[in-house]
Parts: C-alpha cells; structure tokens; sequence
C-alpha cells in the first residue's frame, strides 16, 4: 500500500531571500537532524545573471533501524539524491528527493516548494509531499513501513525548527536583511539598447552535456508544473497556524489525512464543502483512517442533504409541547470552555412526550440541539481563542423510574442514539450523568450497546450526591454556574418537564402521518439502478432555451449520466406483473422509458456526452435546451471496462458478477426546469446553489452561469 503524506502550508514571517539564507545553513550536515551524516555535490549548474541555481547533492542517513535489520539488508546508511532548483528571479525553491539505496525495492518520493506569500511579498510559503511504496523487503515490508513513516514524521516536526534556529544563528551574526536580486548592470544596459538596434548573437560558450541537462531540467522544474506543490491563498489551502489556532495540535500525520480528505471532497462536492473542523471530526472517530472516514462522512452529508437538516434552526419550529415539557437546554460553559447542555431526564415525561409529539418529531428536535451545538462550538472558540469543537452535556436522573423505562420510549432514544452517533461524530467532550437511582444499570444496560467505545469513556457516573465531593462537578464547572437544583446559585431557565396532560396524546394514526410529513418534506428523490435497467425522468420542454438543471448523488456503485431528446412521448411505464418496466425497491424507485425498439438516432438523440460518476460523488449541473419535446435524464448502471491485453474476463470482474449486491447502485437526486432568463445570473431556484451545508460549510458557491450547451460541475 502507497503512503502518502501532504502538509498544509507553513508560513514563514521572513523575507524569502532571508529563508534562504538559512535553509542553506542546512548542508552539508544538520547537527539538528543527527540521522543526517553528510551530503556532497554531485551537480551544480548558475546561470550567467545567477538569477538560476540548480544544485544536486548525494545525502548520506543513519537511519534508526533494528541492527538486525541492517545487517539483513547489508548496508548501514542509506542514501537520498536531493535537487534543489532555486529562482532567485520568480523567488521559488523546488526541491525533489528520491532514494537511490533499494530503489528496486521501496520507493519514495519527496516534492517541496518555498514560494512567496500570495498575501505579503515579506512573507514566505513552504508546503511538502511525500510518498512512501515498498515493494518488497526480505519480508520486512511492515516493519519497514513503521520506521520509515516514524522517521519521517519526525524530520518533519523539526522542519521549522531548524529554519528558525538559523535565522537566530543569522540574526546573532547581524545578517538580518539579505537583499533580493537584481539583473546584472550589463543586462540592463543590453535590454536598454535593444530598443534601438537589432540585437546581435554575441559569441557563447557551449556548456558541456551534464550542464546542458541541468539547464533544461531546471526550465522544466520552474514552470508551473502541476505535480508539485505551491503554495496557494488560504481559500484553498490550510495553513499550518490556522491548523493549530482552530483545529488543535495535530500531528504530521494528522494534519495530511485533513488535507487529503480536504482536498478529496473540493474535488467531488464543489460548493457543498463541510468546514473543517466537521471534516476533522469524522477522522477522529475513525483513527485518521482516511477510507473508513470518507465512508461516513459521504453517508451523513447525503443525508443532512435529503432531510435538509442544515436548515433546520432556520425553517423548524419546535411544537409547543417541546418547549414546555421538554425539560432540556443550553446553560453557559464548562471550564474547558465547551457549551454545556443540561438535561433534567428525571423529570421529563418520555412517554407523555413520544405519545403527544412522535418518534420523529423528538429527533427532530434532537437534531436542532445538535445544530445549536455546533454553532455555540464556533462561537466559543472565537471567545476563547482556542480550538473547542465538543461540548458537555449534564444529565440529572433524579426523579427516574420504571416509568422511563415505557418500550416506545426507550425505543426511540435508542434511534435517536443511532442517528446522532452516525452523524454527529466526536462532538460530545463529556457526559456527566447525576444522581443515578438504582434503575440506572437497567436502562444503561439497553442503551450502552448502542454507544460508541470512545463515547462512553467520557461518560461519568455519580450516584445520590457524590457529585458534590471530591472529584465531581466542580473539577469540571464554575462553582458560579452550576445549577440552583444541584444545590448551587446559578438559576437556570431549562424547563423543569412535569406530565405533558393526556389531552395532548395523539393517536397513532395522526402520529404516523405526523412522522411521514417530518420526513418526506424533502425536494429530493431516490431511485435505484440496476445492471441493465437504469432509471429514467422524463421532461416536456414547450419553450426552447429553456434550462434544465440537476443536481444528485451518487449514493451506492458507479453510475453513468446520459440527457437525450425525443420529439415523440415514450410510452408511460407499465408496473406489469414482471416488472419490466418499473421496479419498486426498498432504496427507491427504478422507472425506465425508452422502449427496447426505439433506435439512438432514429427515435431519439444525445444531447450531452455521457458522465461518469463515482459513488460518494455530488453533480449539479444544467442544459440549456435547443428544441421542444421531451428530454430523458438517464443514470445507468457503469460497466468496468474488461482487460483490454485479452479477451478473457478478469477474476474481479467474475467476483463482482457474482454478487447480486454489485448490480445494485442508488442516486438520490432533484431536478427542475427554469427559464433561460431567470437561468443568467442567478441559480437561487436551483436548490444545489443552496444546499451547501449553511451550518457546515464556511461558504457556498454557486454554479456558474449558463452557457449555450451545458455545464456540469461536478
């Protein structure tokens, strides 16, 4: 497996010139980097106004392996070729590093770039990537894998230290100004006179071949070139203080899975992006594994998008019976400075409220809790001046009994359980639960399961008032805050509960319509797909140049997107006893509209090139129509191109037959039709402009504006 490694950028609060100066303070040997023995040159190249500088050096490393190990492999250093490319004219220094010991064998690959703050000129940018592929090491490869990616991480920690060490070492010497360069007096008068007489070829020295390499490898190395890394505004990139300013301490490591993840989701939801600090909390939850995370994270955005859950403080109002009898809220902060929940669950009347209100109504409010906490989260970290993305929640159990214990109700705490810890990750810093009755261990023995191994240890327990002793609430909250019901001064304005009257009951028929309401009032459609049987939406454009816009996802498998026109209706599907036509599934509908007789070309044209998309991947885009008649929006199932060495199929390719579940794809999707004149320069009736996760997303950014074909960004 490749490891890979990308820092965020690091800013340097000195003058380029000056970084320079220091960074070459760096060979031939670092006393700061004890594993780096010594380095020669094996190639220099200086260009003419010395504006060009390419160096290459041969570095020599004592790695810190296992004795064993070395004498298995048969070396005792390791050796790095290491070319730095610097452009005093563009201020840039590119370096590029590979090993040249076992280079059969493991491969590694080292891109780093000082560049010039886009923001302050007296600033200087510094980003590195790194990638680590070991192919085989006398059956080492994981033991390997542990010290290189150890060693590694550690040189990377010291990376700004050794720079800021020898800028004292400079600053101690009185060079604390080096001045930038400037093109030789000679070149000044020549590019002077060329105005006025046609230049002349003057007599040059052909450099020998290795030079004449180095030249061109350095032209090559100062353009632009996308594989290596530059340094970008903080719209695009995180930067390194702002890492630790609003996320915290992260480790190398860490700080590489939040940019690639980063990076991975700008390139698959465009303008549907979460912050970072929500990013960074499905990475904690699964380890910094970046799979398992992105996993999860792509579920829980496709489902906030089909609820509209990031616009519920702003469009939900909670029943009045909630806000009576649910005996629950926000009160001040603890001393981490986390936002603090109380909740009197003791004195809540769990089933008055299930059988008043409904399963989903209670999680709906839930869910607005949650949405509040995430914003209080934002707010406090700006108060404080520190990273504080959890709060604290306080529970009072006096008061309960076997009547909380109702099955309804300990039903749907345990749906409220699931959806939260699938959705909102990481975000409770610690539950203190009081005065627990002996009826607790049997409602924790039916919650627990339910519950996150990293979430219940942060769960602390008090039973009667032993939350008032050593060790209890006030290691944990201002003596000036805790509540006047736990015996202290502060009042506070959480609902005290008490029976919700049996006049507010509702039947179940109400309640069950009640619920498909809550959570059918979504804009968005699923649909399943099938291997030979995509599903289909059919559109009647009257007016040309009207704009058809989309915007779906891809929820499950691999999907191809296909628009075409037809000026005849096709046949409305027939729900036959076969199901040929329409398949009704548990993950949605599959409609399919285009007859079997019906020849492309003849009865009906594409319109857009076929897309293909990934699961997890978000696609909004538009067609601005041509013609009237009727336009097909079409996702079809995408087929694995077979080998193309042989016409055998490939053992993948025969596994994935197999599996039934492999044929299956799911898309979740919304599309309307709008004039071209309400189209231009405005998207606000397209739903994707403003689905951007209001509560998640630092900003949204809309489609573009149409154009006379299509534009699809995806």
């Amino acid at each position: 497996m490749v490891q890979k490694y990308q820092s965020p950028v690091r800013v340097y609060k000195h003058p380029f010139e000056l970084i320079m100066a220091a960074y070459e303070r760096r060979f031939p040997t670092c006393p700061l980097i004890p594993m780096f023995v010594a380095s020669d040159t094996v190639n220099e190249y200086k260009s003419e106004d010395e504006a060009i500088h390419v160096i290459e050096r041969r570095c020599k490393l004592d790695v810190d392996a296992p004795r064993l190990l070395k004498k298995i492999a048969g070396v005792d250093y390791v050796y790095f070729v290491q070319k730095n490319s610097l452009n005093r004219r563009e201020r840039t220094l590119h370096i590029e590093a590979y090993n040249e010991t076992f280079s059969n064998r493991v491969i590694i690959n080292e891109h780093c770039c000082y560049t010039v703050h886009p923001d302050n000129e007296d600033w200087t940018c510094f980003e590195q990537s790194a990638s680590l592929d070991i192919k085989s090491f006398f059956g080492f490869e994981s033991t390997v894998e542990k010290i290189a990616m150890k060693q590694y991480t550690s040189n990377i920690k010291k990376g700004k230290e050794i720079i800021e060490y020898y800028l004292k070492q400079l600053e101690e010497e009185g060079i604390t100004f080096v001045p930038r360069w400037t093109p030789p007096v000679a070149c000044k008068l020549e590019r002077s006179s060329s105005h006025t007489r046609r230049p002349v070829s003057p007599a040059i020295n052909i450099p020998d071949s290795a030079t004449k390499e180095a030249l061109n490898k350095e032209i090559l190395n100062t353009s632009s070139s996308p594989a290596e890394p530059t340094a970008g505004t903080p719209d695009d990139k995180l930067d390194a203080d702002y890492i630790k300013r609003y996320l915290g301490d992260l480790t190398p490591m860490q700080e590489s899975c939040l940019i690639r993840l980063r990076k991975w989701l700008q390139e698959t939801h465009k303008g549907k992006i979460p912050k970072d600090e929500h990013i960074l909390r499905f990475l904690r939850a699964r380890d910094f594994n970046i799979d398992k995370a992105r996993e999860i994270l792509c579920q829980s955005l496709t489902w906030r998008k089909q609820h509209q859950v990031d616009y519920i403080l702003d469009t939900w109002n909670p029943p009045q019976v909630l806000l009576d009898y649910y005996a629950g809220g926000w009160h001040h902060h603890d001393k981490d400075g986390r936002p603090l929940y109380v909740l009197r669950l003791g004195q809540m009347d769990t089933k008055g409220l299930v059988r008043a209100l409904g399963e989903e109504a209670l999680l709906r409010y839930v869910l607005s809790i949650n949405e509040e906490g995430l914003r209080r989260c934002e707010e406090n970290t700006k108060v404080f001046g520190r990273p504080i993305s959890s709060w604290t929640c306080l529970v009072d159990l006096e008061g309960l009994n076997m009547r909380h214990l109702w099955r309804p109700g300990v039903k749907a705490l345990l749906r409220i359980i699931e959806v939260v810890e699938a959705n909102y990750p990481e975000t409770l810093g610690r539950l203190l639960i009081l005065r627990a009755p002996r009826v607790f261990p049997v409602l924790w023995t039916l919650v627990s399961p339910f519950i996150d191994d990293n979430t219940r240890k942060k769960f602390l327990i008090y039973a009667g008032n032993d939350y008032q002793g050593p060790g209890g609430l006030l290691d944990y909250i201002d003596k000036e805050i805790i509540p006047d019901f736990l015996g202290g001064e502060c009042m506070c304005e959480v609902p005290e509960g008490g029976l919700v009257p049996k006049s507010l009951y509702r039947t179940a028929e109400e309640l069950e319509n009640e619920d498909i309401k809550l959570w059918t009032e979504t804009i968005y459609q699923s649909a399943s797909v099938f291997k030979g049987a995509p599903h289909e939406v059919l559109i009647q454009i009257v007016d040309a140049s009207s704009v058809i816009t989309w915007d779906f996802d891809v929820c499950k498998g691999d999907i191809v997107f296909n628009i075409f026109h037809s000026k005849r209706a096709p046949q409305p599907p027939k729900k036959d006893s076969l199901g040929a036509h329409s398949i009704t599934s548990p993950g949605g509908n599959n409609v399919q509209l285009i007859d079997k007789l019906w020849q492309l070309g003849r009865d009906y044209s594409m319109v857009e090139s076929a897309l293909i998309c990934k699961e997890g991947e978000s696609v909004q885009g538009s067609h601005v129509t041509r013609w009237p008649g009727f336009y097909i929006l079409q996702w079809k199932f995408h087929n694995m191109p077979a080998c193309a060495a042989t016409n055998l199929p490939r053992v993948d390719d025969v596994l994935a037959s197999l599996q039934v579940s492999s044929h299956k794809c799911k898309v979740m999707y919304y599309t309307e039709v709008i004039g071209s004149e309400d189209f231009r320069g405005s998207m606000t009736s397209l739903e994707s402009s403003h689905s951007g996760f209001s509560q998640l997303s630092a900003a949204t950014t809309s489609s573009s504006q149409s154009h006379s074909s299509s534009m699809i960004s995806r």
